[in-house]
């Protein structure tokens, strides 16, 4: 039985990572959160970008965040833009279906580490890791 790149997955529990998960479907939801959790990665999830803003003015951090674009009340690049101006220096990364040049500039512009298009999978969820310096491919 061969198995597939997919199924051998670093364990990064050890480096104790935190990420947040902002979406408000909630299948992209629990994707993102097991795809995290396959990673050894504690995570949590809300569901809009003020709840996002909501959970760093209540004292919690991030290692990393996966925010999506297209959300009510505060969309990815309105929340990425005010956690910027609130001076939390968390990795955000980018995560959308919708990936035309312009709407995508937009969101880079207001304060993303990274951008990846759903639907996300291990390799490009290591792919962000790798790009924001959080793993080190050693294969």
């Amino acid at each position: 039985m061969t198995r597939d790149k997919d199924d051998e997955v670093p364990n990064l529990a050890e480096s104790k990572l935190t990420a947040l998960v902002v979406d408000d479907n909630f299948i992209n939801q629990s994707i993102h959160h097991k795809l995290l959790d396959r990673l050894g990665i504690t995570n949590d999830v809300v569901c809009n970008g003020k709840e996002a803003v909501d959970v760093h003015c209540s004292g919690r951090n991030y290692d990393l965040i996966l925010m999506d674009m297209d959300m009510p009340i505060m969309n990815g690049i309105q929340a990425t833009r005010r956690l910027r101006e609130m001076g939390i220096e968390s990795k955000i990364a980018g995560v959308t279906t919708r990936a035309n040049e312009v709407e995508r500039q937009e969101f880079m512009e207001a304060g993303l580490n990274d951008f990846q298009e759903k639907p996300l999978t291990i390799s490009k969820l290591l792919s962000i890791l790798t790009n924001l310096n959080f793993y080190v491919q050693t294969s």
